[in-house]
């Protein structure tokens, strides 16, 4: 997979002030990667030393006051080309640089205060949709023992679990707000697995209960809460959905954004949200680019196919009549499935990064659908499902 890096996060002696600014979760990261090394502001040719510069009044001024905006633009657009040559589809920046900053820059003052806005470069890139992470992100996302990426899997996709080096096992009926008396669906798990999946620290949930079977939205984000405690920051989702014909095709999938159509919300249950100032949750980029970027690399490296779309939630358990799926179609549909919704916006709520893959088993209003089909299907995915995980655990 290859990832355009700023070049003095990698070490390089390219920053205003002719210093360097490593870090270690990027080299780290760098060590796994195709590295497009970019430097905005070194191929504008601005000089090495030189005033600090900051975005203000639509240009881009040192200081002392000199206008360096065309050349802030130049450099922009040369690395941009780079970029785009070389099909990188996501880009680890320098934060809040007038360059390289993503949503948090100076604002101007040379004060160290920070505005809402992107870098010159950055703008740039995120106009093509490259995904642009700045180093705080790969720090705040890189697994350890201290904080494990949780992976929940759905229907017929906990194969996963055989591949992890267990130190530890925790039945679900053990975890605060499980059900005592829920009991698991065939190709369902109840059984969480704490170890390293090829060295990386995971917990791994091969199964989950629903709404359909008369839980409430609080005790099917149990998981969620589980996961959070024990320090998950990262966590991956995996279901089995219906494809919407038209949409996308059967297989392997990523999901993009969601729509929750159970009736339920877990936030309305959730004792933990009488204690936060406000109960009002952002739901923006609630599946996390940067996890989605690297879930797309790694498909691209192993010659994996895979779709992407909206996923809308059910509460089930019948399945979608067609006059159904006609009008999931017209919202912009394209997976669709009896759970995850719920999970994903209390791990959102809880600060969690997202990422959401799918198995899409049948195509949504077929008759070709029935619960040992879609365990069928899920087997003959299980090899291309499992490199996937892998690879994509590996790269975080």
């Amino acid at each position: 997979m290859r990832v355009a890096i700023s070049r003095c996060l990698l070490g390089d002696n390219c920053r205003y002030n002719g210093k360097t600014k490593p870090n270690a979760a990027v080299i780290r990261s760098a060590k796994n990667v195709e590295v497009v090394p970019v430097c905005p502001e070194s191929a504008g040719k601005l000089p090495i030393p030189r005033p600090a510069a900051e975005q203000r009044d639509g240009g881009v001024y040192m200081s002392d006051g000199t206008d360096v905006t065309r050349q802030f633009q130049a450099g922009a657009c040369k690395e941009f080309d780079r970029v785009k040559k070389s099909g990188a589809p996501l880009a680890i920046l320098k934060a809040k640089s007038p360059s390289c900053g993503s949503d948090l820059i100076y604002d101007g003052t040379y004060s160290g205060t920070l505005t809402a806005g992107d870098g010159v470069f950055t703008r740039l890139l995120k106009q093509e949709g490259i995904t642009v992470a700045t180093e705080t992100m790969v720090e705040e996302m890189h697994p350890s023992v201290e904080h494990p990426v949780a992976i929940v899997l759905g229907t017929g996709l906990g194969s996963i679990t055989d591949l992890v080096h267990v130190v530890r096992r925790i039945d679900y009926h053990d975890i605060e707000g499980f059900p005592d008396n829920a009991q698991p669906i065939e190709g369902h798990r109840f059984e969480a697995a704490i170890g390293a999946l090829d060295g990386v620290p995971v917990i791994v949930y091969p199964g989950r209960i629903h709404l359909y079977r008369g839980y409430s939205a609080a005790e099917v984000t149990s998981l969620v809460r589980h996961a959070f405690r024990l320090g998950c920051r990262d966590i991956i989702f995996a279901g089995a959905t219906g494809a919407i014909p038209g949409k996308v095709e059967k297989g392997l999938g990523i999901l993009t954004d969601q729509i929750n159509l159970t009736g339920r919300n877990p936030l309305a249950e959730w004792e933990g949200l009488r204690d936060v100032e406000s109960p009002f949750v952002d739901m923006n980029d609630l599946y996390s680019p940067y996890m989605s970027s690297i879930a797309r690399g790694v498909a691209k490296d192993q010659n994996i196919t895979i779709g992407a779309g909206v996923f809308a939630g059910v509460l089930g358990p019948s399945f979608e009549t067609r006059a159904e799926v006609s009008a999931l179609r017209q919202l912009g549909v394209s997976y669709v499935g009896m759970s995850t919704v719920n999970e994903v916006i209390m791990a959102h709520a809880l600060g969690m990064h997202v990422l959401g893959l799918t198995l899409a088993a049948n195509y949504s209003g077929g008759c070709d659908v029935d619960h040992q089909s879609v365990l069928a299907t899920a087997k003959r995915y299980e090899d291309d499902f499992q490199r996937w995980v892998r690879g994509i655990v590996h790269l975080l």
